[in-house]
């Protein structure tokens, strides 16, 4: 296969997959709710200076996970949003534009313009990758660590947050004191079955045979400040199912959120990451794109 043939195949993935993602980025489409690209991150940095001037003995935990991580999340919400614009945009010109000069040359017309369509596949494959790997970057971060909704708290498969430890609970999801961003599900973790529709989990929280879910519902909010949940008279406090048995799990109110019977965090979820995935093959294209270029401007000949 000739050099000129694979820049012009790179070119057309280049230009396929991006128009594939115009459809299913989570910015464009609108489906990732709370990235509007239009916060104003520089208050958020002011409000935090005035409140530490206001409260000079703020704890740790409360710049960390209540300041910092906001203004953190901001800024790194607000790139994704501008480099999602900006990289599917450039990628669309560029795959279009190096695919229509290199399909003229396959079909031998301006052939005395090859060394320059080279520099032009070498510059914009350049250009490209580094616009959509940073995109790739910023889509990674907001995917694994940010979320629309702290509603949404992070349950296993069967819908618990806390396991039975003797006799308290174990947190499944505390990380530090002060961390209530780590008991949130991300947008990475919205596509299982347990933050969408899953007939099996209605089916048991709503069964009349056994009460093992509908009356060990807990707070997740409790494991926020310790990784165990516990209760000064065990015997009479902790949780039972039937009146007798102790509650081997705490769960999250399932029902109690109207995603349970839709599917609209899931669509979320892999919209993130069907962006992230296509972005990193547009990423090899835009190095192919690149490198054929390279070689073409050398010896235009190999066209």
């Amino acid at each position: 296969m000739g050099k000129g043939l694979l820049f012009f195949c790179c070119a057309c993935c280049i230009l396929v997959l991006t128009v594939i993602n115009l459809s299913v980025g989570p910015v464009i489409s609108g489906r990732a709710s709370s990235i509007y690209g239009t916060e104003n991150c520089a208050k958020l940095s002011d409000d935090y200076d005035d409140e530490k001037k206001d409260h000079p003995n703020m704890s740790d935990e409360e710049k960390k996970y209540e300041w910092e991580w906001d203004i953190d999340r901001c800024k790194r919400m607000k790139g994704m949003h501008d480099m999602e614009y900006t990289s599917f945009i450039f990628d669309i010109v560029i795959g279009f534009v190096c695919g229509l000069i290199g399909l003229l040359h396959l079909f031998d017309l301006k052939k005395d313009f090859v060394t320059h369509t080279g520099l032009i596949g070498l510059v914009c494959g350049i250009v490209g990758f580094v616009l959509t790997f940073v995109y790739v970057i910023f889509n990674g971060m907001v995917y694994t660590n940010y979320y629309d909704s702290n509603s949404i708290y992070k349950r296993n498969g069967d819908g618990a947050f806390a396991e039975l430890d003797g006799n308290r609970y174990k947190c499944l999801y505390f990380d530090t004191k002060g961390n209530g961003h780590a008991i949130i599900a991300k947008y990475s973790d919205l596509g299982k079955k347990q933050y969408n529709y899953n007939k099996d989990l209605i089916d048991s929280y709503t069964s009349t045979t056994s009460n093992k879910y509908i009356n060990c519902i807990g707070t997740p909010s409790s494991c926020i400040n310790d990784e165990y949940i516990t209760y000064p008279d065990p015997d009479n406090q902790i949780p039972k199912y039937d009146g007798n048995n102790k509650c081997e799990n705490l769960y999250v109110n399932y029902l109690g959120h109207y995603t349970y019977n839709e599917i609209t965090n899931k669509d979320k979820s892999d919209r993130f990451l069907t962006a992230l995935i296509l972005s990193l093959f547009v990423c090899l294209a835009n190095i192919g794109l690149a490198l054929f270029g390279f070689l073409l401007f050398r010896n235009p000949s190999d066209f």
